[in-house]
């Protein structure tokens, strides 16, 4: 798979990894017998858990239709045609719970799947079910159905990298089969890449190819502490710069899914951005990174938990925070309602502040509303009658016809709305154009949408 990032295409890669009977491979070392140094008594004991993925299912394509059909079917004829299309796909994933069966890998593995098998390393092939998926994070679980004899990794603590650490890839490379590469731990807590929604990339040299992604980077004494999601490089080979979701995000995930079957993200309530060398210099802040808070959001739980504008959030349950992004990823992995501690900066002062999370039950993506706002997110707007913009991907539809992230949205051709159910029933009752009543600041205009029919 391919994703376009500046002049480089993202290649998506799949593996899998497994963990039941916690497996922890001493680091190589020298024997009496002047044996080489190997990572081959660690690989024998993690690679079982590793598994091959393939998929097959069907998706839709649309196609426009020619003008010359619109006009020979009137104007009432659709402007696109629907149709669906097999597909098959390869991948990789990790066994992280060999009692229960349950397998990592990354969403766009297995999205749209109708048949999903897992082949074990010993040649086994099982089939798999759904247990959920979170897009925005691109994290899957799924579960082997009556599977005996298989194996787990030792799920490692990716806050405790560094750059410069060892590490090993294992996955499904092109489909050869189990492949193993390494490298070094290149970067920490990468965001701002536009390959995911939630972006907190572990950066490696290990080599990484279509087909891993899902499979698992491991720490050389064995420990699982990155799901390998994607890659950075010309013509989406590989150039040494790869990707990875972190353990410590990914647990967090699988732990809802594995209680509700979907992710309830914990919302804090902040916008901001990077702390820069020029922000940190003006206010005489004593860091160059972290996360700068412009504005709280009244009602949030860092309304309600004291956060102000202008403080710098520098460590979450102390794990330190370089940048807005990976704060926001960082939180939008652990579940609505827990308790965080978070380390800022106030007036050159360091101290803690205890958060609970909020919920974002309420919010939706936009696009299931019309096609014409995909990339927003909404959510009740608090304090004031209106769907707020809560998110806004660059570049989306919904940027390109003019709305903006804070935009409240008050009413359909002057209809009052209150709540996004409220917004769906009024946009599927209009033929036509659409005119939203929007709020923005102090101003009010209307932004057009037009069905596609």
């Amino acid at each position: 798979m391919k994703r376009v990032l500046a002049l480089f295409s993202a290649l998506v890669i799949v593996t899998s990894a497994t963990l039941s009977s916690p497996v922890s491979a001493g680091i190589p070392f020298f024997s009496k017998n002047d044996e080489q140094p190997t990572l081959a008594p660690m690989l024998e004991e993690v690679t079982p858990a590793v598994v091959n993925i393939s998929v097959k299912g069907k998706r839709e394509v649309r196609q426009r239709l020619p003008d010359a059909l619109r006009f020979f079917f009137g104007p009432n004829a659709p402007r696109e045609q629907v149709r669906e299309h097999p597909f098959q796909g390869l991948g990789s994933g990790v066994i992280i719970d060999a009692e229960n069966g349950y397998v990592v890998t990354n969403n766009h593995v297995i999205d749209d799947a109708t048949e999903i098998l897992v082949t074990l390393k010993d040649g086994r092939e099982l089939d798999a079910k759904v247990i959920g998926t979170d897009e925005r994070s691109d994290v899957a679980l799924l579960k082997i159905e009556n599977a005996e004899g298989l194996s787990e990794i030792e799920l490692g603590k990716s806050s405790e990298l560094r750059v410069g650490d060892f590490v090993v890839a294992i996955g499904n490379p092109f489909g050869l089969g189990q492949t193993v590469t390494s490298g070094i731990v290149s970067a920490l807590g990468r965001g701002g890449l536009g390959i995911e929604e939630l972006e907190n990339f572990i950066q490696t040299d290990a080599a990484i190819n279509s087909g891993n992604s899902g499979g698992a980077l491991v720490t050389l004494d064995g420990k699982l502490i990155g799901i390998n999601t994607a890659i950075l490089g010309p013509n989406g080979g590989n150039i040494g710069i790869g990707f990875a979701i972190p353990s410590d995000m990914m647990n967090n995930l699988v732990q809802q899914l594995i209680e509700f079957g979907e992710v309830r993200r914990g919302v804090l309530g902040v916008r901001g951005n990077d702390l820069t060398h020029d922000v940190a210099q003006a206010l005489n802040i004593p860091v160059n990174r972290g996360a700068f808070v412009s504005q709280v959001i009244p009602g949030s739980a860092a309304a309600e938990a004291g956060i102000e504008s202008g403080d710098v959030i520098i460590e979450v349950n102390g794990q330190a925070i370089r940048s807005f992004s990976e704060l926001g990823a960082l939180v939008g992995s652990i579940g609505s309602g827990q308790d965080i501690e978070l380390g800022i900066i106030r007036d050159s002062e360091e101290m803690t502040v205890d958060v609970t999370l909020g919920s974002q039950d309420t919010a939706v993506t936009a696009a299931v509303i019309h096609p014409a706002l995909e990339g927003a997110t909404l959510a009740v707007a608090s304090g004031q009658q209106g769907i707020e913009i809560t998110e806004l991907e660059e570049r989306s539809p919904a940027a390109h016809i003019g709305l903006e992230e804070g935009d409240i949205i008050q009413g359909v051709n002057r209809k009052r709305v209150t709540s996004v159910a409220d917004l769906r029933a009024a946009i599927e009752d209009k033929q036509g154009v659409i005119a939203l009543n929007v709020k923005r600041g102090d101003s009010s205009l209307f932004i057009v949408l037009r069905n596609a029919n």
